[in-house]
């Protein structure tokens, strides 16, 4: 799921291993009134999320869940610092992986991660300032409505990056929300799409300038308050399980990836701050 692009050039991914709440970062979470707040905070390395940050994230998810009733009508995610939502994972945390079940694992367990986002029984809403990438783009593609500002960036570098791939669930889910050419595109070229390109697919609810940015999420997080809850719970589940029920078993080819020598490769150049000298195997 991890993507990133080169350093100084806008990376989808970090190594740094400091952060604006301790080297592991945090994710917050806030409540006021009928909306919930998650905050990505780790801006000095973009929001590239460590494992901390994940194993926040489900805690959080799961006490949203299982205190549907208490009020809170509308969960919204958003990125510390205005310049990335979530930039990818944090990539020194690869230079664990020692072969490709390593990969298969992870994969599965970030899929977990973002189970628990889209299966949060109210709408959710990711605010986008900055990067959305890798890991960031799956938890933004997770949420039920996107709005960004005109500087969002999404995409999945990682065939000029980390040479990993991403697990089956993730790439329906990313089909399902921008359709197959964008996907290409991102996974193929390594391109970075804009906002514009992510609002004419239909990905984002909206594109805002910063300064009115504030004002709209609260005016869309009022109307999706104002609803029916057991509706928009049950519907958010069914699209849900449309998306990824006859989604095919791909292991082997993850398995395949990230047991391979070029994404060692990837991994070490991303570190190192050098380009990565693919070789094919």
């Amino acid at each position: 799921m991890n993507a990133a692009v080169p350093p100084g050039g806008g990376q989808s991914g970090s190594s740094q291993r400091e952060g604006g709440a301790g080297n592991d970062g945090q994710v917050r979470l806030t409540v006021q009134g009928q909306v919930a707040t998650l905050t990505f905070d780790r801006p000095a390395a973009r929001n590239a999320m460590t494992w901390a940050m994940y194993e926040q994230l489900a805690t959080h998810c799961r006490a949203l869940a299982a205190d549907g009733s208490a009020g809170v009508r509308v969960v919204v995610l958003r990125g510390e610092g205005g310049e990335a939502f979530v930039a990818g994972t944090d990539i020194a945390q690869f230079r664990q992986f020692s072969n490709g079940d390593d990969g298969v694992a992870y994969e599965a367990r970030i899929d977990e991660g973002i189970r628990l986002v889209e299966q949060l029984p109210m709408p959710t809403v990711a605010v986008i300032e900055g990067w959305a990438v890798g890991g960031g783009l799956a938890i933004a593609t997770a949420c039920d409505f996107r709005v960004a500002t005109p500087k969002a960036r999404f995409g999945v570098p990682i065939a000029k990056t980390l040479g990993n791939t991403l697990s089956a669930q993730n790439l329906a889910k990313l089909r399902a929300a921008w359709g197959l050419q964008p996907v290409r595109r991102m996974l193929l070229l390594a391109q970075i799409l804009d906002a514009d390109a992510a609002l004419a697919c239909g990905f984002l609810e909206g594109i805002h300038a910063a300064e009115s940015l504030e004002s709209e999420v609260a005016a869309l997080c009022s109307r999706l308050a104002a609803l029916a809850p057991v509706t928009q719970t049950v519907v958010k589940e069914a699209l849900r399980r449309q998306t990824v029920e006859a989604v095919a078993d791909t292991d082997d080819l993850v398995r395949l990836c990230y047991g391979s020598e070029d994404f060692r490769e990837g991994v070490e150049a991303f570190v190192g701050r050098r380009p990565p000298e693919w070789k094919g195997r």
